[in-house]
């Protein structure tokens, strides 16, 4: 029997074994599953959802309000995407366990608009769904993968103290329901690194951990894409509003240039040359953290698009979105340079770009210009940045992995 025909022998054993122990996933060249991409679908749904929060109120209460919630749902995906990383089996067990979770993103993204009524308690119910799915999972793994326990453990301890809490605020009104949202949050953030702290931390897979972060920057990016596409369709294909949308396309572009090739490549880049030293040094952690201020910008820049290109044909922009478009570009750009800097060891090319863009970005929703040339200068902004990545990289200055 030749190798190929073992393998493909074992393979038929395993599928046919519907239920089996968690175990670590360390296997090599390993990518997303069908079932984490089908779970990301659920996410879609959400991102779009707390779009919409923000675009139906452009202050500060507004924004405010769309950075907990998308935050609230991008740990949630986050979460259960670190334990998929270690401890996906694939079988009957674990696919349900996914699926329940999906099941809560799905009450959670339907409830996104009516957090501020009764009606909110269906969010939390979503979010406890999603918490109740991740312990079950946890509990598996501790059980079965002794060499887990310690780190298991402390998810256990964080995502059982962040249900519980949650779950009390069902019977709590508002506004000190939100308090307790904030607050089961954070112990449900702060545990899990405390994990890479211990000296026997089971380690996360860096091949599969970039691949879900960077479906998850595309799943955002995506907003963008629909911002476009909405904004031509309600703004009846003026001229103006055309030309905006070529260039509220052309940032969009941009800006997954910027990710893929210079930023999140030179964090991949840390990530497979330290390879069993990330666990150590806590590097896995500030990767995982610092796309949550990346994905909350790309879904505000989504918002301040579609908005623009709607009013392509206007003499100017209202103040809300100027700032939402030109504040949600320079967070992105400052902490996409953040993490180059950081993660890729090289800080003067970070600061030449992204990070230069940043308040550059500012400037521009600043002037109070027509929407063609306010999307037209930001545009012609990251696509510069692009080329500039481009020079850095051949330079020297960047170095970074195909993501």
């Amino acid at each position: 029997m030749t190798d190929d025909q073992q393998r493909l022998d074992e393979e038929e054993a395993e599928q046919v074994e519907a239920v089996r122990p968690p175990d670590l996933n360390q296997d090599s060249n390993r990518s997303a599953t069908r079932l984490e991409l089908f779970f990301d679908l659920a996410f879609v749904l959400f991102v779009a959802r707390c779009a919409d929060l923000l675009a139906k109120d452009e202050t500060w209460h507004g924004a405010l309000l769309f950075c907990a919630v998308l935050t609230i749902g991008w740990w949630a995906w986050a979460s259960t995407t670190l334990y998929a990383n270690r401890f996906d089996t694939d079988d009957a067990i674990f696919r349900l366990l996914t699926l329940a979770a999906m099941a809560g993103v799905v009450t959670m993204a339907a409830s996104v608009d009516k957090i501020d009524g009764p009606d909110g308690r269906w969010f939390a119910i979503g979010y406890v769904i999603i918490r109740l799915a991740l312990i079950t999972g946890y509990v598996r793994a501790w059980r079965h993968v002794p060499d887990a326990r310690a780190t298991a453990r402390l998810y256990l301890i964080g995502h059982s103290l962040g249900a519980a809490i949650w779950l009390v605020s069902l019977a709590v009104a508002e506004p000190a329901r939100y308090w307790l949202w904030g607050a089961g949050v954070l112990v449900d953030l702060v545990w899990p690194t405390a994990a890479a702290r211990l000296k026997n931390a089971i380690p996360l897979h860096l091949e599969h951990l970039p691949e879900r972060f960077g479906l998850f920057v595309i799943l955002v990016l995506g907003e963008s894409v629909t911002a476009v596409v909405t904004g031509l369709h309600d703004g009846e294909w003026k001229p103006a509003v055309v030309a905006t949308a070529t260039e509220a396309f052309m940032i969009a572009a941009a800006l997954w240039w910027i990710y893929f090739d210079l930023s999140g490549g030179a964090a991949k880049r840390r990530l497979a040359v330290e390879d069993d030293k990330v666990t150590k040094h806590g590097v896995h952690d500030f990767y995982v953290y610092i796309h949550l201020p990346l994905a909350v910008s790309l879904a505000a820049v989504a918002v301040g698009l579609e908005h623009a290109v709607l009013h392509g044909a206007d003499d100017h922009l209202t103040a809300g979105t100027r700032w939402v478009l030109g504040i949600a570009t320079a967070g992105y750009l400052l902490s996409a340079a953040i993490m180059q800097a950081h993660l890729g060891n090289r800080i003067r090319g970070a600061v030449l770009w992204p990070g230069a863009g940043a308040p550059l970005a500012l400037l521009i929703a600043l002037l109070d210009l027509p929407p063609v040339l306010t999307v037209g200068l930001l545009a012609a902004l990251t696509v510069v940045g692009v080329i500039a990545g481009f020079l850095l990289h051949r330079s020297g200055e960047v170095r970074t992995a195909k993501v």
